[in-house]
């Protein structure tokens, strides 16, 4: 039995690793599953999720553990990608500036055939950003390759006044959900 992470986010590395899961692979997915505007962005992010599993599990042996997980920042129902341009970071930050919005993870786990999954919301709240704060931010390059164009585990934990919800899930990979999927597959990390 291998563990792969079909993902190649250190954070979510980070957080297999916090979880005492540090005997993994990391096969990141192909699949090009899109966001769909018109689906509830639960069934939005679970669905790339599974695909991006099934994607790794078809190369992969039936006793395999298959994590794949994909994340989107929603606000005013409509969901913020990764930024691509510091323009484009700038207007996502000014957007969520003083407000709340909800980062949606789902996650899927995939062995022997079988696939189990969930997504998870968290809403997250900012403060009233200044426009020298989210200029400082976006030439720190550190919004440039997540979701919503801001890390709450970086210096993005500036800009975030609460979250409601799982904090690992902001991360990228809700830790308390994919500890009861991978029970249900029959793999417990507690013992």
């Amino acid at each position: 039995m291998r563990i792969i992470l079909a993902s190649k986010s250190p954070r979510r590395q980070e957080l297999l690793r916090a979880i005492g899961i540090t005997e993994f692979e990391i096969m990141p997915s192909d699949s090009e599953l899109a966001a769909s505007r018109a689906a509830p962005p639960e069934e939005t992010v679970t669905a790339i999720a599974a695909g991006k599993a099934a994607d790794i599990a078809a190369k992969c042996g039936p006793d395999d553990i298959i994590i794949a997980a994909d994340t989107l920042v929603y606000i005013d129902g409509s969901p913020l990608g990764k930024p691509k341009s510091a323009d484009e970071a700038y207007a996502m930050l000014r957007a969520l500036s003083g407000r709340a919005h909800t980062v949606y993870t789902g996650i899927a786990v995939f062995r022997d055939g079988r696939r189990f999954s969930a997504a998870v919301g968290t809403d997250v709240y900012f403060r009233e950003l200044s426009d020298a704060e989210i200029e400082a931010y976006v030439a720190s390059g550190e919004p440039m390759d997540k979701a919503g164009a801001y890390g709450i585990q970086g210096l993005g934990a500036l800009l975030v006044e609460r979250v409601d919800g799982e904090y690992s899930n902001v991360v990228g990979l809700p830790l308390c959900t994919l500890g009861r999927l991978l029970k249900e597959a029959g793999y417990s990390v507690l013992g």
